[in-house]
C-alpha cells in the first residue's frame, strides 16, 4: 500500500482521514500546515499528498505550487470545505496548479478511498 501525507490545520480532520486511510492499509504521516508538509516531503517523499486548501501560514494552493516546483512527479489530492472563494472555485484553482484530483469536505470514506486509488494508479 501507499505512504500518504495528510495536510490540514484541523487535528480532528487529520485524525479521521488518517484512520480511514490506515484502515485501508496505507501508512499515514500528518502535517498541520503547508510549511510542515513541504519539510516532511523533502525529508521523506511519499506516494501521495492529501492537502487542505485553507491553512494558516502557507495555504494549500501555495503548498501545491511549491511541491510541484521541487518535485514535479508528486501526486496531490486537494481538499476544501469552502472559504472566502467558495469550495468549487478554490478546488478549480488547486487543479489548475497541479492537483490530480479534488475532494469537497466533508469526505465520504468510499469517495476518499476511490480517489486515492485513482490518483495512485494514474487512472
Amino acid at each position: 500500500m501507499a505512504r500518504i501525507l495528510v495536510v490540514d490545520d484541523e487535528a480532528d480532520f487529520r485524525r479521521i482521514v488518517s484512520r480511514m486511510l490506515t484502515g485501508a492499509g496505507h501508512t499515514v504521516e500528518e502535517a498541520a500546515d503547508g510549511r510542515q508538509a513541504i519539510e516532511a516531503y523533502r525529508a521523506r517523499p511519499c506516494d501521495l499528498v492529501l492537502a487542505d486548501l485553507y491553512m494558516p501560514d502557507i495555504d494549500g494552493v501555495e503548498t501545491i505550487i511549491r511541491l510541484r516546483h521541487e518535485f514535479p512527479d508528486v501526486r496531490i489530492i486537494a481538499v476544501s470545505g469552502g472559504g472566502h472563494l467558495g469550495k468549487e472555485d478554490v478546488l478549480k484553482i488547486a487543479a489548475g496548479v497541479g492537483a490530480q484530483a479534488t475532494l469537497s469536505k466533508p469526505l465520504e470514506k468510499k469517495t476518499l478511498l476511490a480517489t486515492v486509488e485513482q490518483v495512485l494508479t494514474g487512472r
